[in-house]
């Protein structure tokens, strides 16, 4: 009866490993693909907000700390290009990042793949 039980236990266990490598692909390029997706995006949208580009943008006319004079303006002017151009740029590298590791999980498992083959030859 043990002897029984350990083997239909064991075949379960074993089937089950089987059907979690074969539908590991599918959950890697499917499913997991969308989580990290959205996970990617979310973390786009909250360095977006942390930067507030778009917020120095909407107010690059807009006279800082209440000076309405040309000097303040124009100062006001100058200083939101900069901060502009830099926070664009942190942006861009943002982006880079986020594009560079949807390749990187894209690319992976056939690297994994390819590794293991090519140890074995």
């Amino acid at each position: 009866m043990l002897q029984n039980n350990l083997a239909v236990y064991s075949l379960k266990i074993i089937l089950e490993i089987i059907k979690d490598i074969l539908y590991f692909p599918l959950w890697w390029y499917g499913k997991g693909f969308f989580i990290f997706a959205l996970n990617i995006i979310n973390f786009i949208k909250n360095q977006e907000k942390s930067l507030a580009l778009l917020v120095w943008m909407k107010n690059i006319f807009k006279p800082m700390y209440g000076q309405s004079d040309w000097q303040g303006i124009l100062v006001s002017i100058f200083m939101r290009i900069i901060q502009i151009i830099f926070r664009s740029i942190v942006m861009l590298v943002v982006l880079l990042i986020a594009f560079i590791l949807v390749v990187v999980w894209l690319v992976l498992p056939i690297f994994v793949v390819y590794e293991i083959i090519f140890q074995l030859i």
